[in-house]
């Protein structure tokens, strides 16, 4: 904090206001929720006051301090923002009114985010009683410039964290039109329509399950998000007889989420893991198509209704896309000349991301590194 600047208990400049009403159970009442780790007050849900078993409730007013009794050691504290203006909270969250005179709402907010009063919250009380008092919150310290120099931070702080929310969006931007290439470069691209039948094969599981191994599994998110490494368990712990052994460059799915586009090529950081017999794999005959080619089209959402449409079951949730099916599905197939320049560009595209991914840490961390700047008093 800076030596400058008076430091001064938020006692001064918030008020606890405890004031309660009766919920009526013909209402309807929004209820609200604080996040952890300092990320803000959120709406929880809309409730009639019929559902509402507690009676006696509390009404939050915009621009309020509001802390939860249980959570604010682990930054269960935020600003109501203007939307959640009369929603409810029960008596285990601590409500304050800031003295605006004396303190800029969003400097106040600003401040609880940084590691100068997580600390302080965190001090509050035994490691044996994770709760705190109303009282705890009006003892913590805070840096007091005068009003005018707390609006000039507060207006610095915004306009720096502008620029990285425009670097965040400019790389999201980026990716999407990435993206959006490399499905033009088979969409786009002259083609013919071929079932996969003719460019991958079935494979059978391999792996005999043995009670006393650890077998590393991967998975395959949804949405067009990849092949993962995920958990390990032991053969004790799961029935199938048998597993699937992945290799590099396969192609696989789940069942039952490959209509929400759970499919891809198995990346080589998940290279010998293993998937259950609800995992088909395939091996990619390279001489046709290429992988890259593969991974691209079925990371495209469009392709997603389509394979549902291909999917068995009558409930929607629980849809499966069996081999058979799969391997008579057709899918656009550019000449080998058109893949090889989209497994170019991809790979380009793809380092390109890593070093984004790379870098997105730095950027993450330059938010708080301004904040700590600026209750040092060096913005």
């Amino acid at each position: 904090m800076s030596s400058e600047w008076p430091v001064i208990p938020l006692g001064q400049v918030i008020e606890h206001r405890k004031e309660f009403i009766e919920i009526d159970d013909l209402q309807a009442y929004k209820r609200c929720r604080v996040q952890l780790h300092a990320q803000g007050i959120v709406l929880r849900d809309v409730a009639q006051g019929a559902e509402i078993k507690t009676k006696k409730q509390q009404v939050c007013r915009a621009g309020e301090f509001l802390v939860a009794e249980i959570d604010a050691k682990v930054g269960g504290f935020g600003i109501v923002p203007p939307d959640l203006d009369g929603a409810i909270v029960s008596s285990h969250y601590f409500l304050y009114e800031i003295k605006w005179q004396a303190l800029e709402r969003r400097f106040l907010d600003y401040f609880i985010r940084t590691p100068a009063f997580r600390e302080q919250v965190g001090a509050k009380g035994t490691t044996n009683y994770a709760a705190i008092r109303p009282k705890d919150v009006l003892d913590y310290k805070i840096p007091l410039p005068p009003l005018t120099e707390q609006q000039r931070i507060v207006a610095r702080i915004e306009e720096l964290a502008a620029k990285i929310e425009e670097a965040h969006s400019l790389r999201q931007q980026s990716s999407a039109e990435c993206d959006a290439l490399l499905r033009a470069m088979i969409f786009e691209a002259p083609s013919q329509l071929t079932a996969m039948k003719e460019l991958v094969q079935l494979r059978e599981p391999d792996v005999a399950v043995q009670k006393d191994e650890v077998y590393q599994f991967a998975g395959v998110y949804c949405f067009g998000r990849g092949v993962f490494k995920g958990q390990k368990k032991s053969g004790m712990d799961f029935a199938y007889p048998r597993l699937t052994r992945l290799q590099a460059g396969n192609f696989v799915y789940p069942k039952l989420m490959a209509w929400e586009g759970a499919l891809g090529i198995v990346p080589a950081e998940c290279d010998e893991l293993v998937v259950s017999t609800e995992f088909p794999v395939f091996t990619v005959d390279e001489s046709r198509v290429l992988p890259e080619t593969l991974d691209v089209y079925f990371r495209t959402p469009s392709v997603w209704p389509v394979l549902a449409g291909e999917s068995t079951g009558t409930n929607v949730r629980r849809r499966r896309l069996n081999p058979t099916d799969f391997l008579n599905f057709k899918m656009p197939l550019p000449s080998m000349a058109a893949q090889l320049r989209l497994r170019e560009v991809k790979h380009k595209i793809d380092a390109i991301k890593q070093l984004q991914n790379e870098t997105t840490p730095a950027l993450d961390a330059l938010l708080p590194s301004i904040l700590d700047k600026a209750f040092k008093g060096e913005l």
